[in-house]
């Protein structure tokens, strides 16, 4: 009777879909002129392929902005070096992802846009690509898609599998539970996050034999390698800031700014000498935080001006994208931001942790909630959460000023992130072989 009901409320999802076509095509042109989608490969929302596909079995993989991206490119490495003879797709649906990860990505894998979740686009591209086996990163859960590969039988998996407690709310409701059930049924694997998470998949009746661990993707961030250039511009950077106090707040949301500098300006009154380092979200944010700090007479520097740090710079604000991971090097501290006000649901600390930094957060951290639980039951020095403007001062403030408590904390997080990440992406291989390739139409894997 449940199944009966999921697939009658798909139907009417599937013709709602179908029915809004016109205006989500109008919407998308909308963005376009907005710079919100790219200019030329538009298309390829709409299930239009830009590239061939090469003959034999493929994979699709998919992550819906840069974070999600980045998290599946040691899998998808991983993948080429165990089975070279399967062909690797990659989808994202952010501009921001495109930018970043088509540099990033082995030369082999073939990238597009991800198709937008109407009958017509969805369809166009499962046929075109026709993969064996599509894995979703975190939460990508479309029932156009999901539903569609398994009328396919096309195998589907979840890594880094998570649901929010407000999507949770949601999905559980007596309307859409049945229809998130039958699309769960369809999942060969999910990996999830924590117990938690397997628990909330459990209650939206995922099949239990589907859900199995395999560890945190973001964790294997940290081993990503840097490009020469990349390489060139830290060093660089590092020397500017050699005989400076400096620390970085990173990941900054509308609104943290303002706690941010004002510890800052608190901080310089007895570091003269310090800099503090904004990475704001959105790289467009960084230059209004810019004009703002010129106006109250600062010195700023943008990092997209490739302008020198100088003895009277106090913030280096970084609006660039994808550089993140290797700026943490040259900074002994990293505040991670999206944590500090109501509302706001953290980032990934393994990466400064990875770096060698001292780790601090906010305690509004959602589905990172597991990562910090996780690195603090490892060690408690490895990340500290602080509760606001105060707070953060002083544990800054006892870092700078006290260089055996600012080491420990460093050789902690550092240790923690090793110990935590070992293995991270072979194990996620072992089940996606296990789980996925074994049973899909690959013969022979291994």
């Amino acid at each position: 009777m449940a199944g009966e009901k999921g697939k009658m409320v798909y139907m009417v999802y599937r013709a709602v879909s179908y029915g809004l076509s016109p205006f989500i095509y109008l919407h998308l042109q909308w963005r376009r002129l907005r710079g919100l989608e790219h200019p030329l490969r538009w298309p390829e929302r709409f299930g239009r392929p830009s590239l061939p596909r090469p003959p034999g079995p493929l994979l699709w993989f998919h992550a819906v902005s840069l974070g999600e991206g980045m998290a599946a490119i040691p899998v998808i490495r991983h993948c080429i070096q165990q089975r070279p003879d399967i062909s690797i797709l990659m989808t994202t649906t952010t501009t921001s992802a495109f930018k970043v990860i088509k540099d990033r990505l082995p030369s082999c894998v073939l990238y597009q846009f991800a198709p937008l979740d109407t009958p017509a686009a969805m369809d166009a591209f499962l046929g075109y690509w026709n993969p064996i086996a599509i894995f979703l990163i975190e939460n990508e859960l479309w029932p156009n898609l999901i539903l569609g590969a398994s009328r396919k039988g096309i195998a589907v998996a979840l890594l880094n599998a998570r649901i929010s407690a407000k999507s949770f709310k949601h999905w559980s409701g007596p309307v859409v539970l049945p229809l998130i059930s039958l699309m769960l049924s369809k999942f060969s694997l999910i990996s999830p996050l924590s117990t938690i998470q397997a628990i909330r998949f459990q209650l939206l009746q995922a099949p239990p034999f589907t859900i199995n661990f395999a560890g945190d993707l973001k964790y294997a961030l940290g081993d990503a390698e840097d490009s020469n250039k990349e390489s060139r511009s830290i060093e660089d950077l590092q020397q500017q800031l050699a005989h400076r106090r400096v620390w970085m707040a990173s990941s900054i949301h509308k609104g943290e700014e303002e706690l941010m500098l004002g510890v800052h300006k608190v901080l310089t009154q007895t570091y003269p000498n310090l800099v503090t380092i904004i990475v704001p979200r959105h790289p467009r944010q960084g230059q209004d935080i810019a004009l703002e700090l010129q106006k109250e007479g600062l010195n700023v520097v943008l990092r997209s001006h490739d302008e020198k740090i100088m003895p009277s710079t106090n913030i280096y604000v970084v609006d660039t994208l994808g550089e993140l991971r290797s700026l943490y090097r040259v900074t002994p501290i990293a505040v991670i931001g999206g944590s500090f006000l109501p509302g706001l649901a953290g980032h990934n600390i393994s990466e400064a942790a990875a770096a060698g930094c001292a780790v601090l957060t906010g305690h509004h951290v959602g589905h990172f909630f597991h990562m910090v639980l996780e690195m603090q039951r490892s060690n408690p020095l490895s990340v500290l959460q602080v509760s606001g403007k105060v707070e953060l001062e002083k544990a800054l403030n006892e870092l700078f000023s006290n260089a055996k408590i600012l080491d420990a904390r460093r050789v902690a997080a550092k240790q923690t992130y090793l110990a935590l990440s070992r293995g991270v992406v072979a194990k996620v291989w072992n089940v996606i072989n296990l789980h996925v390739l074994r049973k899909s139409f690959c013969p022979e894997t291994t």
